[in-house]
């Protein structure tokens, strides 16, 4: 049997919430800065911390039946069509992609564990 090997460190951490402008008004009290503002699911943030070391966070408010928490947790992989054919191989459930995403400049895969809790492997090309 193939084994998926280690995906690789955390890229980015979705978190929907109720007021974006408010969170990223936090986010910035806690020290990180903004890396950048899209229109990814309506106005969007996203933040890095200060010194460079740890994942962005991306910042969405909710919307329709969504509800505030985190969305999802994405890990940086170098070749996403190969981890999406392992991801694959080795069973992993509800696998979407890979695909570009143009508002972020990233190829994404989405996938879920056992309990329904979405995850993300992502290559960031264009950066």
């Amino acid at each position: 049997m193939h084994r998926v090997g280690v995906i690789g460190q955390i890229d980015h951490v979705e978190i929907e919430v109720s007021d974006a402008d408010e969170m990223a008004a936090f986010m910035e009290k806690l020290g990180y800065e903004r890396h950048r503002k899209t229109e990814h699911h309506g106005t969007s943030y996203e933040y890095v911390p200060a010194d460079g070391d740890g994942p962005l966070f991306e910042i969405h408010t909710v919307s329709g039946e969504e509800t505030p928490g985190i969305n999802h947790i994405a890990f940086a992989v170098d070749d996403i069509e190969d981890t999406t054919e392992q991801l694959e191989e080795e069973g992993v459930d509800s696998i979407v992609g890979p695909y570009d995403v143009d508002k972020t400049g990233r190829t994404i895969t989405n996938f879920r564990d056992p309990d329904g809790n979405r995850f993300q492997v992502v290559s960031d090309e264009g950066e």
